[in-house]
């Protein structure tokens, strides 16, 4: 085959796996597209640029599946949006002014992860929203501002997912059952994606034919995502997000701990 072709082909599958996951834990997938589309050789700043604009089909994707059962909390979108924004780009620009050359703050991050994974995994209160279709729980507007704040901020800061941040913070602080967390985290990722991909693209960051083959899978991606979460009871969808986040903090721990003893 020829080295074309098969990179093309990885790009799909790499777009395919963001998407699924996208889909059923409310994230943005860019955890698995970045690195995936960095194997396959793509430039380290070109590699976060690029998957940007593959994010908003996703949430576009996912996020229709989730609001056809009404999973959406359109108020709590309304309320994190326009504090997330304004924080991810305030985050952006002290990224180089925080001590450490952000490995500190992505360990702390990491504990924080940990610290949702464990509250999400063992919180006795889930798997009552399976006998209410995992309506939304009403919850006081500052709670979802606050969620919409700091998942903007650290994605700035740190360039982590929105959603990484917004699925354990709807559910823990604001309240939210988890499943409408997901979905509606899904949404708000999407719009986080738009003003980056934007901004990358004007400075020719993007790698347009890479972004097109990975919007071009994550699209049934996402919609299979969603459709696999849907069918899980409150409980196992609880335990997996746990374990997602849990993984992903060891992963943000542990090589932050090396890169630091190593320098």
């Amino acid at each position: 085959m020829e080295p074309e072709l098969l990179r093309a082909g990885l790009t799909l599958v790499v777009g395919l796996v963001a998407g699924l996951l996208s889909g059923a834990f409310g994230v943005g997938g860019a955890i698995v597209s970045t690195p995936g589309i960095r194997l396959l050789g793509v430039g380290p700043l070109v590699a976060v640029a690029t998957t940007l604009p593959a994010i908003v089909p996703s949430a576009l994707s996912g996020g229709l599946r989730y609001q056809a059962e009404g999973l959406v909390d359109w108020r709590a979108v309304a309320l994190a949006l326009p504090g997330g924004l304004a924080a991810s780009v305030g985050g952006a620009l002290l990224a180089g002014t925080v001590p450490g050359d952000g490995h500190l703050l992505q360990i702390a991050t990491a504990l924080l992860l940990a610290l949702s994974a464990w509250r999400i995994g063992t919180d006795r209160r889930v798997g009552a929203a399976d006998l209410d279709g995992g309506a939304p729980r009403p919850s006081p507007a500052a709670r979802f501002a606050l969620v919409g704040l700091g998942a903007g901020g650290l994605s700035g800061l740190l360039g982590l997912g929105g959603g990484l941040v917004m699925v354990p913070g709807f559910n823990q602080v604001a309240g939210l059952s988890l499943r409408s967390s997901v979905a509606t985290s899904l949404v708000c990722a999407g719009a986080f994606a738009v003003p980056g991909s934007i901004t990358h693209g004007l400075l020719g960051n993007i790698d347009w034919p890479v972004a097109a083959l990975l919007a071009l899978s994550v699209v049934p991606g996402a919609r299979l995502g969603a459709a696999a979460s849907l069918r899980l009871r409150e409980r196992r969808l609880a335990l997996a997000v746990a374990g997602l986040l849990g993984s992903i903090s060891v992963v943000y721990a542990g090589g932050e701990v090396l890169a630091l003893a190593g320098g």
